[in-house]
C-alpha cells in the first residue's frame, strides 16, 4: 500500500471513527495514536500474522490489536464500502467458481471457514 493511501485511511478513520481518535487518560497521558493503531492492523492483515506479533514492534497488546482490527474493518466498510466494496459481478462469480474447482472445491465461492465446513464434511478425502 502506498503511503498517501495509507495516510488517507488513517485520516478518515481518526476523524470519523471514535475508536481511532487519540485521547488522554486520567493522568493526561496520550493514548495510542491513530497511526499506531492502523499500522498494527495493516501489519496483521498484510502478513497474515497473529495479533501478538505487533506487541514488541508497536507496543500494542494482543487484545488491543484484535480490537484495532475489528474497528478498522468496521470503519473501512462504513466509510469506503459504498464507493469501493461492490458485490461480485457474474464474471467475478464465474472466475471464483473456476478457482474453487481447480483447487478441489467445486461449487464453492470463498474460503473454508466456519460457514463452509459442510464442504469438508461432504468431501473428507481432501484431508
Amino acid at each position: 500500500m502506498n503511503k498517501p493511501l495509507f495516510m488517507r485511511i488513517v485520516d478518515r478513520l481518526s476523524n470519523e471513527v471514535e475508536f481511532f481518535r487519540q485521547k488522554k487518560d486520567a493522568l493526561g497521558r496520550s493514548s495510542l495514536s491513530p497511526l499506531q493503531k492502523c499500522t498494527a492492523v495493516i501489519r496483521v492483515l498484510a502478513y497474515g500474522s497473529t495479533a501478538d506479533v505487533v506487541d514488541e514492534y508497536l507496543r500494542l497488546g494482543e487484545t488491543t490489536t484484535r480490537s484495532c482490527v475489528e474497528h478498522f474493518v468496521e470503519g473501512i466498510i462504513s466509510l469506503f464500502g459504498v464507493e469501493y466494496l461492490s458485490p461480485p459481478t457474474s464474471a467475478d462469480l464465474q472466475r471464483l467458481l473456476q478457482v474453487g474447482e481447480f483447487r478441489g472445491f467445486p461449487g464453492m465461492i470463498g474460503s473454508l471457514g466456519k460457514g463452509n465446513i459442510h464442504g469438508v464434511q461432504e468431501n473428507p478425502q481432501l484431508f
